[in-house]
């Protein structure tokens, strides 16, 4: 094993900013506490959650590291107490409440998956937040399941790409929402059965059409503000509606006679300030149900673009434009495969 260094690089902004604040700086390599491994960070995912935080909007969660990233591929390289030690050397992703985006971050061991030789570095870090997300509010909340349709705005995001892939490989029909004819395509290429231009289209009619009237099971909304009526009128009788993002707007209008008399449920979740103990839970119930798909090859996610850290800048605008179809990731370190 490498030794292990005492400091570090990591994008950790001193004020919130643009884009050009996320320069590499020198930190000290974090000590694993009870319960947590030391990954040496071979690959890291970008998220909307990063770009709040660097802009000043989505401050860390109390305990948290204050720098960026919440999604991670690598090797453990050292652990805390409680954890066996025939986990170093293992390839691991990891969810982490920040810290990501370093050459080493802490992980809770509950939160990390195996990294199997069907995923590379690169896939495996564009996996946990958006698959993490999906699954406790598409599949748990929303309790999507086979023969479902459901309706996923962002269709070509990170979270969109992965909802399809997963509806996909458990027989959920899904149509999405998204900005652009080229998106369109790219949607129906990756298995989502109907994509929607919000831009060109009324995507409550359109779904209306799509299912012939009776509308769709589920919607998982992260737009919010004035999309949260519209997309009342694509739920059918007993529809779940689950909030993961506010885009759009804190608040909405809802007509609560329609909820009343077509039995909607609306639900929502933020992720990151759940505690460890629920996020173990769900990296449990993933490794029972989703990954075995993921050793088969039959689940990855989309790569959109590949950054090297001292170009973290570029990728935030990257996804700031919404360009992106599918996970931005930043090459940290030595990629081993």
């Amino acid at each position: 094993m490498t030794a292990i260094p005492t400091t570090m690089l990591a994008l950790d902004p001193a004020t919130p900013g643009g884009p050009e604040v996320l320069v590499p700086v020198e930190r000290p390599v974090p000590t694993p506490g009870e319960g947590q491994v030391l990954v040496r960070v071979h690959a890291a995912g970008v998220n909307r959650p990063e770009l709040m935080q660097r802009a000043g909007y989505y401050p860390p969660p109390p305990g948290a590291s204050t720098i960026l990233g919440l999604e991670l591929a690598g090797e453990v390289v050292a652990m805390g107490d409680g954890v066996d030690p025939i986990q170093i050397g293992q390839p691991v992703c990891a969810l982490v409440n920040g810290g990501a985006q370093a050459e080493y971050a802490v992980a809770p061991f509950g939160q990390c998956l195996p990294v199997p030789e069907a995923l590379s570095m690169v896939e495996a870090a564009a996996m946990p937040e958006t698959l993490f997300t999906v699954w406790t509010n598409l599949f748990e909340r929303a309790y999507a399941t086979e023969g479902d349709t459901v309706l996923i705005h962002g269709g070509t995001s990170g979270i969109g790409t992965m909802a399809i892939a997963l509806c996909r490989l458990f027989g959920i029909t899904a149509i999405v929402t998204v900005g652009s004819d080229a998106k369109r395509d790219a949607a129906l290429a990756l298995g989502a059965a109907e994509a929607i231009n919000y831009r060109t289209e009324d995507f409550v009619a359109r779904v209306g059409e799509a299912t012939g009237g009776k509308g769709v099971a589920a919607v998982l909304d992260m737009v919010g503000g004035d999309y949260v009526p519209r997309n009342l009128q694509c739920l059918a009788e007993d529809g779940r509606h689950v909030s993961i993002a506010v885009q759009r707007g804190l608040t909405a209008e809802v007509p609560l006679f329609d909820i009343m008399r077509r039995r909607f449920t609306l639900t929502g979740s933020t992720l990151r300030p759940r505690s460890v103990a629920f996020k173990t839970l769900v990296a449990d119930e993933l490794a029972r149900t989703v990954w075995p798909h993921v050793e088969a090859g039959r689940l990855k996610p989309v790569i959109d673009r590949v950054y090297p850290l001292a170009e973290a800048a570029d990728a935030h605008r990257r996804v700031e434009a919404g360009e992106h179809v599918g996970k931005v990731v930043l090459a940290i370190g030595e990629i081993a495969r």
